[in-house]
Formats: structure tokens, sequence, C-alpha cells
């Protein structure tokens, strides 16, 4: 007890919410990105009617099936939590925060459930034509879902569409403001085209598994994957370029710690690696490997724009919100955004690699490639993760920019002591969940899908490069 009497439930409940959010973000963009290969597979098995693609189909649609059974169940804690360790944040912001959740679980999820359903059991059953729908359908739900929890989210990033009432708490006064925050919709984009590389990753590193022990029929799916990931790669590098645009413009708190810049610059150069320089008392940083004018291109668009440094800035929060530490965390902002900007840019060379290897018709052999591309997948979950913890954490110390602060946010029916007991818990069963994930995902990966060898002659010479 005297351990837990000297713990902030702030501090406690801030490291239960982000344990379960990064832990239940491991699964929505596989999700998301699997759900579009796997209509992508069925539309080709619709259009062919080939037996590699129904086999495909289905065996992609198997691990989509154990992803989404694990995912929501995570998720469902997530939406609790609002109602028991923030129930002030859920009083404060209920009127604008709760209408695009209630669209997310009334529409969106509903959607995605539903039509999961007729695909799983409609097979030899519905209508072919109905059965690809079913497909699709699946898909929309997932990004659809996705949308009404960015839009949210972009909420407590940007605020819009709001009006005060006579106890100072925002009231929606325009959805339409909401989802057009700039802020949502750059955001949403950049997150479905992750998603689309973390499905075209997964289903590229369990087919160069199975094409390393000879199993040609999964060429098709690699060939699948990699058409996906070159765009989608190049696409999220774009977008995620443009997103510090936005966020020196709405958030400037979070684009300057993300590159550790204490001092207002201009023009302002981007180091690649540096030490030191993270905390207010050790501003003085060691920059590594300096690309000059690239931090006023990602924060302005512009060759020569001006980046106001931490210090300039929590002069102003200070003059505008009063006293206080307004500055982030700046070493998880500034190693967040380059674990996921490099981890975006090796992606992004892995499917060039892989579109050059099969162009030339090499990628079925080419045993280094593959390799690398079956080991890929752990790297994934660390880019997202460095994404997430990227926005979340760089809004800190707001929960809603500009309106509550996180400590404000809490429940203050809720001990320390209990906080602890759920973080307990809730580790004990996510690290059940997550093993017998990991074990279900491998154990029908590596299944394989019983295909003759004629057949898999017969696929290897009739499937030309960059063509499925």
């Amino acid at each position: 007890m005297e351990v837990t009497d000297h713990m902030d439930p702030t501090d406690l409940a801030r490291i239960q919410f982000a344990s379960t959010s990064i832990y239940h973000f491991f699964f929505v963009p596989v999700t998301i990105g699997l759900a579009f290969l796997m209509a992508i597979l069925h539309t080709k098995w619709y259009r062919t009617r080939e037996i590699r693609f129904e086999r495909l189909t289905r065996f992609f649609g198997t691990l989509l099936l154990i992803n989404v059974a694990i995912g929501v169940v995570t998720g469902l804690v997530q939406e609790f939590q609002f109602g028991m360790n923030w129930s002030a944040y859920s009083l404060f912001v209920g009127d604008v925060f709760g209408a695009p959740l209630a669209m997310e679980g009334l529409a969106a999820f509903f959607l995605e459930s539903t039509f999961l359903g007729l695909w799983v059991f409609g097979w030899k059953v519905l209508p072919r034509r109905v059965h690809l729908l079913s497909a699709w359908l699946v898909a929309v739900g997932a990004m659809l879902s996705a949308a009404f929890i960015m839009a949210a989210n972009s909420w407590m990033q940007h605020p819009v569409g709001y009006t005060t009432d006579s106890d100072g708490r925002p009231v929606l006064s325009s959805i339409g403001d909401v989802f057009s925050n700039p802020v949502f919709i750059w955001g949403y984009i950049h997150v479905i085209l992750a998603s689309l590389v973390t499905g075209a990753v997964v289903m590229l590193a369990v087919s160069a598994w199975q094409l390393r022990r000879g199993h040609l029929a999964f060429k098709t799916s690699a060939l699948v994957s990699l058409i996906v990931l070159l765009p989608a790669s190049v696409l999220a590098l774009g977008v995620g370029s443009h997103l510090g645009v936005i966020e020196a413009t709405y958030q400037p708190m979070k684009i300057s710690a993300a590159e550790a810049q204490w001092e207002t610059c201009q023009p302002c150069s981007f180091s690649l690696l540096q030490i030191g320089g993270f905390t207010s008392s050790d501003e003085g940083a060691t920059k590594i490997l300096q690309v000059p004018h690239l931090l006023s291109l990602l924060a302005t668009g512009t060759w020569d724009g001006e980046v106001v440094g931490l210090n300039e800035l929590q002069t102003q929060s200070e003059a505008e919100y009063g006293p206080g530490n307004y500055v982030p965390d700046v070493a998880i902002q500034y190693w967040s955004m380059r674990v996921m900007a490099y981890l975006g840019t090796l992606f992004f060379l892995v499917a060039l690699w892989g579109v050059w290897l099969a162009a030339r018709k090499k990628l079925p052999t080419s045993r280094v490639f593959l390799f690398l591309a079956t080991w890929a997948v752990p790297l994934l979950f660390v880019m997202n993760t460095a994404g997430w913890l990227l926005t979340e954490s760089g809004r800190q110390p707001w929960i809603v920019q500009g309106l509550m602060k996180t400590a404000d946010g809490v429940s203050t029916t809720v001990s320390a002591t209990e906080i602890i007991v759920s973080l307990v818990a809730f580790f004990v069963v996510y690290l059940f969940l997550i093993v017998l994930d990991v074990v279900l995902m491998l154990r029908y990966a590596r299944r394989g899908l019983d295909v003759p060898e004629e057949e898999r002659a017969s696929d290897d010479r009739d499937t030309p490069a960059l063509t499925y």
C-alpha cells in the first residue's frame, strides 16, 4: 500500500491506456490491409474461376479471421476505459467525442461484422456476386471503422465544429467540420496507406516463407502484395511528409519536439541522428548527418520556412494557458518520428527490390529476398507503434489540445491500487492473447494450400511476371 500511495493515478491510467492501445493497434492495420488484399484475391477468383485464387482467398481469409477475433476483444477494452479511468474526460467531451464513436459502432462495425459473417458462411451458399460483394464490404467496413475513430482522435488533436455551454464544455455544432478537419483528412489517409503497407508486408512474408519451401502457388499472392506495397509505401511517405505541415500549423509543439528544436530557426536542417539535446537542461545536441532545409520543407512545405523553437512555444503557451510545462517528451518524439520514417523507407526499398525481381522472373528463387521478407513483419509493428507514439505523446500535456489537460481528465474515484490491479490483469490476459494469436497465425500460415505438384508447375509456367 505504501508503494501505491506514492504513485500518481494519472500516470498509471496513462500507462494502462497506452499499453492497451498499443496492443490493440497491432491488429487494426493488419485487419484493414488484409481485408483489402483478400478482396483483391477474391475478385481474381470471381473473374478467372482459377482454383489457386480460391485457395489463396480462403488461406489469407483465415489469417484475417484470426486477427479480427483477437482485435475485437482488445478494441472493446478501449471504449470501456473512457468510462472507467477517464470519466472526467468523458463527461467533458462526451457531446462531441461520442458522436463518431457511436457511428463507428452502429454503422462501420455492424457493416464489417455482418458481411464478414456472410463471407465466412457464404461459400457454396451465396450467389458468387453476392459473396464477392460481401468480401469488399468487409474491407469497406474496416476502413469506415478507422475513419470514425480517426475523426474522434483528430478532434482531440485539433478541436473543431463545437460551441461551449454554460459550464464551458464543448458541444457539437457541426459534424461536417469534424469530418472536414484537415488533421483528420490527412491523418486518415496516412492510416489507410500504412494499413495497406502492413497487410501487404504480412501477405508478402507468408508468401515468401511458402516460396522458400517450394510452394509456387504463393508466387501469385507475393505478386499481389508487391503490387499493393510499392505504391502504398510511396504514398505513405508523401502523405506522412505533408502531415508535418499540418502539425506545424495546428500543433507546432509536436513538430518542434520531433526535431528537438529548442530555438527558432530559418531555414532549418533535419538531423538524421543526434546525441543529447532532449531536455531543457541539455539543449546542446551533437547533430549527426544534418540535411539542410529538410526540416523547413517537412514543417512548412517551403525551402526556407521558419520553425518556431520549443522555448518560444513554451513561453507562448504559458502566456495563453498559464504556468506549466507544455513541452512533450522530446526523446519520444524525436526517435518515434525517425523510426517510423526510416522503416517506412525500408519497406519502400523492399517493395522496389521485390518488383525488380518479379520483373526479371527471379522472385521465387531469390533466397536472400525471401528470407528478409519473411522476417520483415516484426518491423511493421515497431513502425506502427512509433507512429502512434508520435501522434499521441506529442499532444501532451493536453488530452484535448488547448481545452483539457490530461491530468484533468482522469477519474477521481479510481485509486492507484485499483489501476495497478487492473493493469496487471490486462497484462496477463493480453499476454495470453498475443501468444494465442501468434501461435494460431503461425500454425495456419504454415499449412500451405495442398496444391498438387502438377498444378504448382502449371502456376509457375502460366503466371507471367507482375501479373496476377
